[in-house]
């Protein structure tokens, strides 16, 4: 498949405001990002007797992606994952965010990014599509007017590259995540516990029952968060014992700077295989535990049930303003947040 020109469209509207579609194709690689959210919500791959499945949990109706739990395929932030109370300090000042989850601030608040409409900016000589999105100073409670974007590209090999960035005007505290529900059988094939993962990391966060880190550092070795060799998701998910299953940050191997591979998923049964590369210290699995409370009908009418995909979210540490041994998410004034993610497809195989 030659690169194309993205393809700019209306898919729907929200709240009487149109969404714009744009299809981004190469390498065996087609995917449809909306402005809504900055939300990736179609993405399709052939498997290893070349049918093609989009492998992307989400939804018809550009609507559903404002109702819906569980944020898929949107760009959450200013800060993503949970912030214990809603409280941070920074500067000798202490910060009061929304408490969006239970007692706890999630994924930057009542009205976070994911929730939001950004400008669209294509690039066709990049095969490349710009999301820009402006915050003002105390937007949900955070301090600093902070200008933020997100790029999604799709190389001549298929390979997507995921690229947020953020600036402010004061120090403020950033996580830009790109939350994404996988399946690799095909977004409407059912649970993902026999898919594979290997994960880069040789340590995990601890949470307490709710969800907030701990704030010690633990090792993997042989629990039911080693994944350091491939592993079927469902193996020890019943010892993960958030919701059911897993809710988790691991702790990423390698200096968090350049890109460098994080996490490989396999699907056995049609082959498909994905490699997420990132400059991130934290990656977040997710196995869409919600949907065991509140099963979803999504796109082409598909009843999405627990453990329908699963989220791997390159991040900061969760909680990270209230850890002092976690990597900070401290953002100075004039300096520029970097996220940098690359999503690899090789050919699918036995």
């Amino acid at each position: 498949m030659s690169i194309a020109t993205p393809d700019r469209r209306i898919t729907g509207a929200i709240e009487g405001r149109p969404v714009e579609a744009f299809r981004l194709c190469g390498g065996g690689t087609e995917l449809e990002v909306i402005g809504f959210g900055a939300i990736l919500t179609r993405l399709t791959r052939p498997d290893r007797h070349g049918v093609v499945e989009d492998i992307v949990l989400g939804y018809d109706d550009p609507a559903d992606y404002e109702t819906m739990p569980g944020n898929a395929g949107a760009l959450c932030g200013r800060l993503a994952n949970r912030l214990a109370h809603g409280r941070f300090e920074l500067d000798g000042q202490v910060f009061q965010l929304a408490r969006n989850s239970g007692a706890h601030h999630l994924h930057g608040g009542v009205r976070g990014f994911g929730k939001r409409f950004w400008s669209a900016h294509p690039d066709p000589s990049a095969n490349a599509v710009e999301f820009r999105l402006a915050s003002p100073d105390g937007d949900e409670g955070y301090p600093g007017a902070l200008d933020a974007s997100v790029t999604y590209g799709v190389a001549a090999d298929g390979a997507v590259s995921i690229a947020m960035q953020a600036r402010a005007d004061r120090n403020t505290i950033v996580n830009l995540v790109h939350h994404g529900y996988w399946n690799l059988a095909g977004h409407a094939s059912g649970s993902v516990l026999e898919q594979q993962l290997q994960i880069e990391a040789d340590h995990y966060t601890p949470v307490r029952p709710d969800k907030i880190p701990t704030g010690e550092i633990l090792s993997v070795e042989g629990g039911p968060f080693d994944f350091r060799r491939f592993k079927a998701i469902g193996a020890d998910i019943a010892e993960a014992s958030i919701d059911g299953g897993y809710d988790h940050n691991f702790c990423l191997r390698g200096r968090a700077r350049g890109l460098r591979r994080c996490v490989s998923a396999w699907d056995p049964g049609s082959g498909r295989r994905m490699d997420i590369h990132s400059n991130q210290p934290g990656l977040q699995l997710y196995t869409a535990n919600h949907l065991g409370l509140a099963p979803a009908r999504g796109k082409g009418g598909a009843v999405y049930e627990k453990y329908a995909g699963f989220a791997l979210e390159t991040q900061a540490y969760p909680n990270a303003p209230n850890c002092p041994d976690f990597p900070s998410v401290m953002l100075r004034e004039g300096e520029t947040y970097r996220h940098e993610m690359l999503i690899v497809f090789p050919e699918a195989g036995g």
